[in-house]
């Protein structure tokens, strides 16, 4: 494992940028929690050293659909205008594709009722598969771009998705900044550990670090913790 190295720092902290993968995020250490309702801006400043200025934080997820949930939507987007409320965040869309596509079964089944003819096992089946295009090649590109655009002094990648590893790599050997990965799983990946120049875990600040229930949106609009969140 990469040795970790002391924080550096000026007289006005550590220029911090931070790049949220929010699906990671969501399904590594939220979906089946009670943690939902989260503020990003009070986990990134509990979960970081102080010595960190964070001057922008980046929040990369896509549209949901309301397959098969449909609710999701409506919950997705009162989170995401509580995150306009926070005045250092900026989140970046990506695209939420939905299809039905047959697929070979992993295992086929046979289930025949008794007294009746055995019939062909079938191979195949037609499912939903949902997939997030976009979100992590905005991540990985925007981080590449702001360390040599002089955008941070010190980054930090809230992901466990190996597909960000070649950035992470670029920004901390070839840009030479410092990287934090601020990891949502319990053990982390090894291909991430060992080039993050930091590794910290958010896990333990998901309940001191939500949105009050009510607060008021951008519009003037009241928003509302999601009932089941």
């Amino acid at each position: 494992m990469r040795m970790q190295r002391p924080f550096a720092f000026t007289m006005q902290g550590m220029k911090t940028v931070v790049y949220v993968d929010g699906f990671n995020l969501y399904y590594r250490a939220l979906k089946n929690s009670q943690h939902k309702w989260l503020n990003l801006q009070a986990l990134c400043q509990a979960a970081l050293p102080g010595i960190c200025n964070i001057v922008r934080i980046n929040y990369y997820t896509a549209r949901v659909s309301g397959r098969p949930n449909p609710d999701s939507p409506r919950d997705q987007n009162i989170y995401l205008e509580a995150l306009k409320t926070l005045p250092n965040l900026r989140i970046h869309l990506g695209n939420f594709q939905v299809t039905n596509k047959w697929m070979f079964l992993a295992q086929p089944i046979e289930f025949r009722p008794p007294g009746t003819i055995p019939q062909p096992v079938p191979v195949f089946a037609r499912v939903v598969k949902t997939e997030e295009k976009g979100s992590d090649v905005n991540l990985g590109a925007h981080m590449v771009r702001d360390a040599f655009t002089g955008a941070f002094e010190h980054a930090v990648i809230v992901t466990n998705d190996t597909d960000l590893r070649e950035p992470l790599r670029i920004v901390i050997e070839e840009a030479g900044l410092p990287v934090t990965l601020l990891t949502p799983n319990v053990h982390p990946t090894e291909d991430l550990k060992k080039l993050a120049t930091h590794i910290r875990n958010l896990r333990s600040y998901l309940g001191v670090c939500q949105f009050p229930i009510t607060l008021i949106g951008q519009n003037g609009q009241l928003l509302t913790k999601p009932a089941d969140w």
